[in-house]
Order: C-alpha cells, then structure tokens, then sequence
C-alpha cells in the first residue's frame, strides 16, 4: 500500500458546482475531473460528438476480464429564477452542513463520489481488472450524443464494462433508501388535427378539430395500457399540451394540436404503443371527418436488470454503509442507464433527490462522504 491523501469528494463537488455547465455546455467540468484521473493514472479520452463534451476514463488494461464502469453527467438544468435563489447557483456555498449549487444534487456529487471513490481504490489497492468511468456532459438534454456516444465509441474501440453503476440519484427521502434495477419507457406522442374553419355560430358548415382531439385525448386517457408486471407499476399516460392557438371567440379553428407523454414498463414497446395510438387516431379520423397526423418518438424501451448477485452486492454495501437496505425500484423517469443496458448489466444507486432541479438545490455534505464510501465499498467487493 502506498501513502497517499485521499481525494476529498465535497471538495470535488465543490469544484464541478462553480463550472457553469448548463446543458450542453462542457463549462470546465470535464476538463477538471480529466485532471484529477489523469493525476490519479487513470488513461483519458475525451469523446466528443455534436458538438457535446464526454469524458471516457480506464485504469487498468483494455480488455479486463472484470471491468466495473462508472456512468454520469456533469451537465445541469437551467438556473431558473436566479433571483429566487439564496445562494448563488455556481457558488458552491455551504450552510449549516449542506452545499448550495444547481447539479449538487443532480448528479455533481455523484461524480465526485464515484470518481474520489475510484481514484483511492486504485492507488490503494490496484485492482486485477479495470476501472471504467463513463462521463457525459448530455444527460439533462436530448441525450444522443453523450452516453450513446461513449458506448458507440467503445464498441470500436474495443473497450467494455463487465458491469455498470450509474451515479443518479435514487433515494427518496432517507440515504440507502432505494436503488433502481430498471427504467420504465418514455414515448411521447403529438397529434395534429386538420378539419375546415368556420364560424361559432354554424358548426355544421365546419369539422372542428378540436372536438376530434378532445374525443381522442378522453379515449386514451380512460383506456388502462395495463395493470403492472412483477417488477413494474401500471403504464400511465398524460395529456401535457392541447391548443389551435386560436384568439377570436367565435371561429372554429381549421387546425389543433395535443400532446401526450406515457410511461411505460415492461408490457410494452415504443413500437407497440406507436401502433396503438396511431390505431385510436385513425378511429377518431373516420368518425368526425377530421384529418389526424401522428408523430411518435421514444426515449429509450423499459429494461430491467434482474435481481441476482450484482444487484444483491450493491445493496450489501449500501446496506453496511448505511443501515438501511435499499428497495429494488423501477419508478421515476428515464436514466442513461437505458442505453448502458444494451452494453452490460447495469444499476443505479445515488444520493437522496428532493432538491433535483429545483431553486436553491442543495445535498448534505455528510451524504457526499457516505457516498464515496459505498462506492469505495462496492469496488473491494467487486474485485475480492
């Protein structure tokens, strides 16, 4: 064992909170922790694509049997309301044990903490295999040029993780509380509704096709895609937009939109659903006369990684760190784990996540240093 200081997290998350890196821009996030790994003898590649910055970082040989991979994001969501802040959103500021800071929750701290995990495990106790961090700056956007972009680079390259863990945060209100085998599906559906223009006062001279939409809205709305499975909650699906734009009180207008989102688990498909809603459109169409256009896209298919001895390993550690054993979940929203599923058996394990997002973000510094100690604990594990 050689002597060393060993990498302070809150510190690291300290530093990644004053980069300003509002999605998609890098902001100095990326160029810090290329410095901090390359120090540690970690070998960096910067894969960027589209005009977005990843980072790609392996201790160890190419190829390793056990490979264990890190995956996260230094991107974050907008500031908002800068005024409605009571610290500054890139200042880092730290109150009566927590740290101010938009990404202090989601997920800043969760890069620290894996990569001040990685960087001590390997000068530590230098691992037979490799260590794999995996760092997008494309996370909070429209997600295609970053962990997409890692993974595709890595297949040419010929380099693998064995196994994942991505850094999200996962637990609700207590630390060690949940960690997520799985993701539902997200599809998002517009809808475009065409009929004739005409005046309030004789509907019969016009197609209104914002009856067509509220006809079909209602439909999909009061049809169950489902009861749940053995792992996931009932499907759901929101009505998020309905407008024509229309001004005037007393025209019919030619024209309307509707948008819906459904979240989707394993019973399910992007394509299946596409079919589904493009069927009760058609429906509608035929019944009132009025033309409906449907455009589908995908997020990324509900996945689940079946609970056995990675996930069983991941939770012992989270369970002796913390002493609260953590619930298998598939709940909330969708990950970049959805695109490392297709590499490796992936899970994902983080901080408590109130404040995600929010005005005034904030996470418990004390949080940062337990996390760094799971992570620490998952990597012995792993390679014991």
């Amino acid at each position: 064992m050689t002597d060393f200081t060993p990498l302070d997290p809150a510190r690291l998350t300290a530093q990644l909170i004053r980069c300003p890196s509002v999605t998609p821009a890098e902001g100095g996030a990326l160029v810090l922790l290329e410095a901090v790994l390359s120090e540690a003898g970690f070998a960096c590649t910067r894969v960027d694509r589209g005009g977005i910055s990843n980072l790609y970082a392996r201790w160890g040989m190419r190829g390793a049997n056990r490979s264990f991979g890190f995956n996260g994001h230094t991107d974050v969501v907008p500031v908002g309301d800068f005024a409605a802040w009571s610290q500054d959103p890139f200042g880092a500021a730290e109150v009566d044990g927590w740290m101010y800071g938009r990404g202090a929750t989601d997920m800043k701290s969760g890069v620290a903490a894996f990569a001040a995990a990685a960087v001590d495990f390997v000068r530590e106790t230098p691992p037979d295999g490799a260590v794999i961090l995996a760092i997008t700056g494309d996370e909070e956007d429209v997600a295609e040029h970053g962990t997409v972009a890692l993974l595709d680079w890595m297949a040419e390259q010929g380099e693998r993780m064995t196994h994942c863990l991505v850094g999200e945060p996962t637990c609700p209100d207590v630390m060690g509380q949940m960690m997520k085998i799985g993701r539902r599906g997200s599809v998002t559906a517009w809808f475009t509704a065409e009929g004739v223009q005409g005046h309030s006062a004789y509907p019969h001279r016009a197609k209104n096709p914002m009856s067509a939409l509220v006809t079909l809205m209602a439909r999909l709305e009061a049809e169950p895609l489902d009861a749940g499975s053995d792992h996931f909650d009932a499907s759901t699906l929101a009505i998020t937009t309905i407008d024509c734009g229309n001004k005037a009180t007393n025209v019919i207008p030619a024209r309307g939109t509707a948008t819906v989102n459904i979240r989707y688990n394993d019973l399910h498909s992007g394509e299946s659903l596409a079919a589904w809603l493009q069927g009760h459109a058609a429906a509608v169409a035929a019944e009132t006369g009025v033309k409906i256009t449907v455009q589908v896209k995908s997020s990324g298919d509900s996945f689940l990684t079946e609970p056995g001895e990675f996930s069983a390993m991941i939770r012992k550690a989270v369970q002796a760190e913390t002493g609260v054993t953590p619930e298998y979940s598939t709940s909330g929203g969708t990950s970049d784990a959805r695109f490392v599923k297709d590499h490796c058996p992936v899970v994902e394990f983080g901080l408590v996540g109130k404040t995600m997002h929010q005005v005034d973000e904030r996470v418990e510094i004390a949080q940062i240093h337990q996390l760094k100690a799971i992570y620490s604990r998952i990597l012995r594990e792993y390679f014991a």
